[in-house]
């Protein structure tokens, strides 16, 4: 695929002074190309959909999806240029934001997909997980900061279980398959790859800590977590501002299509994405896959920020984003 012209870090954040102001109004011609990025994760489905099935024309005469790998590799893409429009984890959103670097929120598109993966019937919360061996994904971003938060509320430090960083979820759902390890935090499609892997090898794998319903507990509020959506950089709002509206419309459309006709959105998303069809589609219902503008579900994010935050909210740059932030 063709990349994005490369833009220099100083040219996004003199592009973001002018696209602050955006302007609510429909696209009067389409744009030349339109490039989306996401994870090989639950959210990316609806951009390759929504790619794949001409939901974009009124927007782009040329669209196209690619998937990054890592959040390191989205860090360096958005810092380049070279990605303007992206799935990203929100509090990595938030955290470039308070720093100074110019995106904004556009939506949320999930209400999360994290998981613990378990065989052992004696593993049903987060308390259970007390001197078991678990293997986490993504040191230091969002999934392994939620689930140190929701460590802590229950109680338990370092000395009480032990854990192993993995690369990915799909690293650390492999080192639980391959029994080097008693559960697994895992992301959608990552946690239904385990159990349909598992059912193959007679292994009773399953979904034994919903990471949702622990974090409502925890919060004393609904049991969301909008972990990811759509960002977009003051270059991509300076450039295409206009078409925002109705991005997000053909958003909600897509996702919706998604919901209803998993499999033909999962056919969709397999090339994109590198994973199979029917792995992607046994996923979605387990995905959370919404399409909430970000002003809307602003107090979820806010509070999620806030419990992710650290000491001075830290992880997020010292402080809740400001209404800027959210499109």
């Amino acid at each position: 695929m063709t990349s994005l012209t490369r833009r220099s870090t100083l040219a996004l954040l003199g592009a973001a002074t002018g696209a602050l102001a955006l302007p609510r109004r429909t696209v009067a011609a389409p744009i030349p190309r339109l490039a989306l990025y996401g994870p090989p994760a639950g959210p990316s489905i609806t951009l390759a959909h929504a790619v794949t099935a001409g939901l974009l024309t009124d927007i782009a005469d040329e669209t196209r999806f690619t998937a990054w790998r890592s959040p390191d590799e989205l860090r360096a893409g958005l810092t380049s240029g070279e990605i303007l429009a992206s799935v990203v984890p929100i509090q990595a959103a938030a955290n470039l934001y308070n720093r100074g670097f110019p995106i904004r929120l556009a939506n949320a598109m999930t209400n999360g997909l994290l998981y613990v993966l378990a065989e052992d019937p004696g593993i049903a919360a987060i308390p259970d997980l007390a001197g078991r061996h678990i293997a986490v994904p993504f040191r230091g971003d969002t999934p392994e900061i939620i689930f140190g938060q929701l460590l802590a509320h229950y109680g338990l430090g370092p000395d009480d279980l032990q854990i192993t960083y993995a690369g990915t979820p799909t690293e650390a759902m492999q080192l639980m398959l391959a029994g080097r390890v008693d559960a697994a935090l895992t992301a959608e499609p990552s946690t239904t790859a385990a159990v349909l892997r598992g059912r193959e090898a007679g292994k009773q794998i399953r979904r034994a800590i919903n990471l949702q319903n622990a974090w409502g507990e925890m919060t004393g509020a609904a049991p969301v977590l909008p972990q990811a959506g759509l960002a977009l950089t003051g270059t991509f709002l300076a450039e295409h501002g206009e078409t925002v509206p109705a991005l997000l419309t053909a958003l909600e459309q897509a996702t919706a299509d998604v919901l209803a006709k998993p499999q033909a959105a999962a056919a969709h998303a397999t090339k994109a994405l590198g994973l199979p069809a029917p792995l992607l589609a046994a996923s979605i219902p387990h995905a959370n896959l919404v399409a909430r503008p970000a002003t809307e579900a602003r107090a979820d994010i806010e509070r999620m920020l806030t419990a992710m935050g650290g000491t001075d909210l830290a992880r997020i740059g010292g402080a809740l984003p400001d209404d800027a932030f959210y499109l």
